[in-house]
């Protein structure tokens, strides 16, 4: 029986696996694929990290980060919103960073099933039983780090699932003419597009779409071509950028439902435990400071090396409650910007008024960034 099963093994899953580790627990992380690899993400993270990072060993400059400190918004109409990021933050691929922490982690003796696809998950006689194929885990705890939708949330029963998301989300490396200090967010019919730079000469090119977009056109090009194109400076990167992957990394059904931290007595972290929209751009932050209050509870709910049983109800609650005063309220402040983009002639209008107000616009920008914790 292992102590701690962690079932996925992107930012969350694996901060988590590192923390608890190194409280002395064991700790098994099933990856249903091999490190590194591409996930479909905006890849920009808040300086709010950095002291918690600092104090993991982990030198952001060892990793070639891109330092950003500016935001630009623009419109189809060619209206923008461009401002200083106060805090900031900094630009760093999955497939880097990911791989890196999965070193470390297995350096450090965090054991690891790769190319291992989780089944179903079970809780009875206080046990968790963990279903792969050909045989069944065993563990007191696990945590659930599956990302933003998965074949599990199915098996869960969880509510958001059954609420169907119009949204797909693609992502692109690209080389492409752009500031290296600037976060853009460029708005057309029905979504966005995030550009900012990683490590390395890459640019992340992440965007939003409707499904019905995507069906009127039929393909990916043509609604490149015939909805997100329609923004001007998206269309100069499409003109002009070199595509660096064969294909886009693609998710379908993007949820921003609100769900729960805790689920069948599986303590969620990261998307798996509440998704931000991606116009706020922190859902890397997000995961890794879940993982630290996850990680913390776990521990001081454990006596020794052993769990007793008669704690979980007590870590549940105290789990969730502190995921709730950190995350709720950004969550929420990400949905209502969301409605305030995604039609053309509102997207203008609504970046028209920020410009007039800049008190305002700094008030929503300061929203979407938390506070540096270690």
């Amino acid at each position: 029986m292992k102590e701690v099963i962690v079932v996925g093994g992107g930012l969350a899953g694996l901060f988590n696996a590192i923390l608890l580790n190194r409280a002395g627990l064991r700790v098994t992380v099933i990856e249903r694929k091999s490190y590194p690899f591409h996930r479909v993400c905006g890849e920009y993270i808040s300086n709010e990290v950095i002291p918690f990072l600092s104090g993991l060993d982990i030198n952001l400059d060892e990793l070639n980060v891109a330092r950003i400190n500016r935001l630009e918004v623009t419109s189809v109409s060619g209206t923008k919103v461009s401002k200083k990021l106060d805090l900031g933050g900094f630009g760093l691929s999955r497939y880097t960073f990911d791989h890196y922490l999965y070193k470390k982690a297995l350096a450090e003796g965090v054991n690891f099933l790769l190319d291992t696809k989780v089944e179903d998950i079970c809780f009875k006689d206080e046990t968790f039983e963990i279903t792969l194929p050909g045989k069944v885990l065993t563990a007191p705890l696990v945590i659930g780090t599956f990302g933003k939708r998965s074949n599990l949330d199915q098996k869960l029963k969880r509510d958001f699932f059954y609420k169907r998301s119009p949204y797909l989300a693609v992502k692109f490396h690209i080389r492409a003419d752009f500031p290296d200090d600037l976060i853009q967010l460029n708005n057309y019919k029905n979504g966005y597009c995030g550009v900012s730079k990683v490590e390395g000469d890459r640019y992340c090119m992440c965007y939003l779409a409707h499904r019905d977009d995507l069906r009127r056109y039929g393909s990916l090009p043509e609604l490149e071509k015939n909805i997100i194109c329609k923004n001007l400076n998206l269309k100069a990167l499409f003109d002009h950028a070199e595509f660096l992957f064969d294909k886009p990394e693609v998710i379908n059904e993007i949820s921003f439902e609100k769900k729960q931290p805790v689920e069948n007595h599986i303590l969620m972290s990261g998307d798996t435990a509440g998704m931000i929209a991606p116009l706020c751009g922190n859902g890397m932050t997000m995961a890794i400071h879940s993982a630290k209050i996850l990680s913390g509870n776990v521990v001081k709910y454990y006596k020794g090396n052993t769990f007793n049983p008669q704690q979980r109800l007590k870590l549940e609650q105290a789990y969730a409650g502190e995921w709730e005063r950190h995350f709720a309220r950004r969550l929420w402040v990400g949905r209502q910007l969301q409605r305030m983009f995604g039609q053309n002639e509102t997207t203008t209008m609504s970046l028209k008024l920020l410009n007039a107000l800049p008190p305002l616009a700094n008030y929503l920008i300061s929203k979407t960034h938390g506070q540096p914790f270690t």
